[in-house]
């Protein structure tokens, strides 16, 4: 299949007519001007968005139930365990970066998302064959093994391999793919515009509403019947999502890369200058040489690179204003990337401790058959279902008729919103985890681990359930913030940036995680992450993750006062 001219940034091509039906700044498959009524919009989007339901079930099918694999066949204590996942969901929100990198600066975003599904299907079937290995599948080893009589190196280097690659698929896809989506709607054209406002609400729906069925059937099979099956259902999945993508190609548009440089480079080149000219700028200070007239104004980093020339560049000249607005629009989003953490921090306990605690509770619903712990965490999905259309039809219109917005409210009042329910969350879970402790105690099961709490799993709802309302206005708002206000060639690394957000997230949590093991085990201390759950303390956990949130929304409050957007096209307020 050629895809004439394509990329630089997303594709080379010949000058756009502009018509009534055709859309300026993008090409079709064959390089031509697109026709508006046979491409692009939700005829695109929904191809996309089927390929995102699919890599996300194949994610989530993985990760979900990893915590049980570890802790199951491989043998490790909860902590290692919960810090192995929390690293390697921490590196499958960085890898992004990467990605979005290679994306917007050299293969463009199609291409990426072809390479990238090729090394994830590669990936989950390297995971696969994994757990066909005898020592895995052995029954003897299930029960009561140790690491070492269950598993080989090699099995465990093989196991952790396929994990990686898996990620490193993930890291092209993920931000590729929305991005992609939403550059199938047409910022110029009014209708377009409102459409994919509410593209990126339907996408996490729509994505949230596809796993929640499917993993619970994933994890049923996982625990229950074969990991072996359970690991090659996503990888099925994904090589489906691989050739609905590929179908979807004769609707999509490509966007047509609007400068001959790199967007890293101009916008890398804007940062070089700045401290090369601050640097000279400081010499002459300290040696009373004369200064430029800007000096005698507030001093403005970004605004050094636009000084006249400097000795080092040998008359070279400042970078143009484009370039240096470019650069602050990346430079302003670093505050508000910074002061979401704790909510990252947050999320990632639901495939950690919130399983983990679903593990020890009644789950029984009826005889003979018992939910699968790590299926609790498609209640998040189901809140996010019955409240994001709530959110976008009736929400948004009130909030738009009060406001004049067309979105109802900002985008940062919305991410603001979803942090401060976050903080609702862990405080339910550390309320529930006090429960739980203490009916394990008057039933006398503090000594018995794998003893079942008269308690049922359905005391777990609210957090799940804050969790996942808390994604639809936290996530999706990141979601079009970092894809909104980032220059229009870096759109997925906007949405790398949102990503990393998590995967920094993941990394504090496990950092959090072993120093607060070190602290709480010494002198033969219980820990606060005992294997022991009855004998651990995750709500002190909890409360101190609560304390985390309201400081970091406390500042978050104070630099989303003073953010400036970027205005393209639409009224932010």
């Amino acid at each position: 299949m050629a895809i004439s001219g394509e990329v630089s940034s997303e594709l080379e091509a010949p000058l756009v007519v502009d018509t009534d039906d055709t859309v300026n700044g993008a090409v079709d498959y064959k390089g031509r001007p697109p026709i508006r009524s046979q491409s692009g919009s939700w005829r695109s989007a929904r191809f996309i968005i089927c390929v995102e339901v699919a890599e996300r079930v194949a994610f989530y099918g993985i990760e979900a139930n990893l915590i049980s694999f570890l802790t199951g066949p491989l043998k490790q204590s909860t902590a290692t365990a919960a810090e192995n996942v929390n690293i390697w969901s921490g590196a499958s929100s960085l890898l992004p970066l990467f990605g979005a990198f290679i994306a917007d600066s050299y293969l463009g975003r199609y291409r990426t998302i072809i390479i990238a599904s090729t090394i994830y299907i590669l990936g989950l079937g390297l995971l696969t064959i994994s757990a066909m290995l005898p020592s895995l599948t052995d029954s003897e080893c299930q029960v009561g093994s140790k690491l070492g009589s269950c598993s080989t190196e090699s099995q465990v280097i093989l196991f952790f391999i396929s994990l990686y690659l898996v990620a490193i698929g993930q890291g092209g896809h993920k931000p590729c793919v929305q991005a992609f989506g939403a550059d199938q709607f047409d910022e110029q054209h009014p209708k377009e515009l409102k459409d994919r406002s509410s593209f990126f609400n339907w996408w996490y729906f729509t994505m949230c509403a596809g796993c929640m069925g499917t993993l619970w059937i994933l994890n049923y099979i996982q625990d229950n019947l074969s990991w072996v099956v359970g690991f090659g259902i996503p990888c099925a999945v994904m090589i489906i999502a691989l050739l609905v993508f590929i179908l979807g190609t004769w609707t999509y548009r490509f966007n047509i890369k609007g400068h001959g440089k790199s967007p890293f480079l101009r916008i890398g080149r804007v940062f070089v200058k700045a401290a090369r000219n601050w640097q000279a700028t400081g010499i002459q200070e300290e040696t009373g040489g004369t200064l430029p007239p800007q000096s005698s104004q507030q001093f403005n980093f970004l605004n050094k690179a636009l000084l006249a020339p400097d000795s080092s560049t040998k008359g070279e000249v400042g970078c143009s204003i484009v370039e240096v607005e470019e650069a602050k629009a990346v430079l302003r989003l670093v505050p508000i990337w910074a002061t979401t953490l704790p909510f990252a921090i947050v999320f990632a306990q639901a495939p950690t401790f919130f399983t983990k605690q679903g593990f020890t509770l009644d789950r029984n619903i009826f005889p003979g058959f018992d939910i699968p712990p790590a299926a609790l965490q498609t209640l998040i999905s189901l809140a996010i279902v019955v409240t994001s259309p709530i959110y976008d039809r009736i929400f948004v219109p009130i909030a738009r008729a009060i406001t004049g917005r067309p979105s109802g409210i900002t985008m940062l009042q919305r991410i603001g919103i979803g942090i401060f329910i976050s903080i609702f969350t862990v405080i339910f879970a550390a309320l529930v985890e006090i429960k739980r402790l203490q009916t394990a105690k008057n039933f006398g099961l503090v000594d018995e681990p794998d003893a079942t709490i008269p308690m049922s799993m359905w005391w777990l709802i609210p957090q799940y359930f804050l969790l996942g309302t808390a994604q639809v206005f936290t996530m999706v708002g990141l979601q079009e913030f970092f894809y909104d206000q980032v220059p229009d060639e870096l759109r997925s690394m906007g949405l790398a940036l949102y990503l990393s957000i998590f995967g920094v997230g993941s990394f504090i949590s496990s950092f959090l995680i072993s120093v607060i093991e070190e602290v709480t085990s010494r002198d033969g201390h219980d820990s606060w992450f005992a294997n022991n759950l009855n004998k651990a303390h995750l709500d002190y956990f909890y409360w101190l993750l609560a304390a985390i949130s309201v400081i970091g929304l406390t500042l978050f409050i104070c630099f989303a006062k003073s953010y400036v957007y970027n205005h393209k096209g639409i009224c932010r307020g």
